[in-house]
């Protein structure tokens, strides 16, 4: 469900700490008890939520949902802050992601509300900061993200199918070169490496759900050559597919 951020309403903000995740954690947390805001400059979580995988790292900032139990693995040790809120005309019960370009600008804002808040002095000055902080967010690579809409709805689609740059561009009504620069800028990353992560994350979550062979993960993903795609997972991952289908798969209720 598409959400109009432009509406929400912070009531309250509950407390901001920053959390420590070493490579390899694996944690759940049950029924959350309010929305928080996170990100991080420099590590990778994994969220796992109703069998889907959402990523937070340093290209992405993330809403976790108010009520939703979820299990959290630790790809990449970083530090990442966490701002528990409660706030009105915003009902998400799975992950929002929000694409970041750039992530210093995003700290800069989280230190200037951090101090805010634990000086505790202006309630109204804190709360304009963490709006401030939360429009950002939002609105980083809003304006990219219109323009390469139609792209990245087409690879949500079509991942495990051949994918150029040029017929992505084509959808754009724009030129290859310009397509390229543009998604660069939005995400941090280049059009391939998206559809690569993109095919990484499905797979991760087919590996999870344990029903299909490896084999039949890799050409459900867009990787028709096994041993190029185990390569990748590993280099993605730290993990060969067997070993990640072995560690993380869901058991049945």
């Amino acid at each position: 469900m598409k959400m109009d951020f432009d509406k929400i309403i912070i009531t309250k903000l509950l407390s901001m700490f920053v959390v420590h995740s070493p490579k390899g954690r694996n944690d759940k947390i049950f029924e959350r008890p309010s929305y928080a805001l996170s990100f991080t400059n420099d590590g990778q979580i994994t969220y796992t939520h109703r069998k889907k995988s959402f990523i937070s790292d340093n290209f992405s900032a993330v809403i976790l949902p108010k009520g939703q139990t979820y299990d959290i693995k630790g790809d990449k040790e970083g530090f990442f802050p966490v701002i528990n809120f409660e706030c009105e005309n915003f009902s998400a019960d799975t992950f929002t992601l929000f694409p970041i370009k750039n992530m210093n600008v995003v700290m800069k804002d989280y230190e200037l509300l951090k101090n805010a808040f634990f000086s505790g002095k202006n309630n109204l000055h804190t709360m304009g900061l963490f709006y401030n902080l939360l429009s950002g967010i939002i609105n980083q690579g809003r304006e990219e993200s219109k323009l390469l809409s139609p792209a990245i709805n087409y690879i949500e689609e079509n991942y495990s199918s051949e994918i150029s740059n040029l017929y992505l561009a084509k959808l754009c009504h724009i030129s290859e070169e310009h397509f390229r620069k543009q998604f660069k800028k939005a995400y941090g990353i280049s059009p391939y490496q998206y559809i690569i992560n993109l095919r990484i994350s499905k797979a991760k979550q087919l590996l999870s759900e344990g029903y299909l062979k490896i084999s039949a993960v890799s050409e459900q993903c867009g990787f028709f050559n096994l041993y190029h795609f185990c390569r990748l997972f590993k280099q993605k991952t730290g993990l060969t597919p067997s070993e990640y289908m072995k560690q993380n798969k869901i058991s049945a209720p």
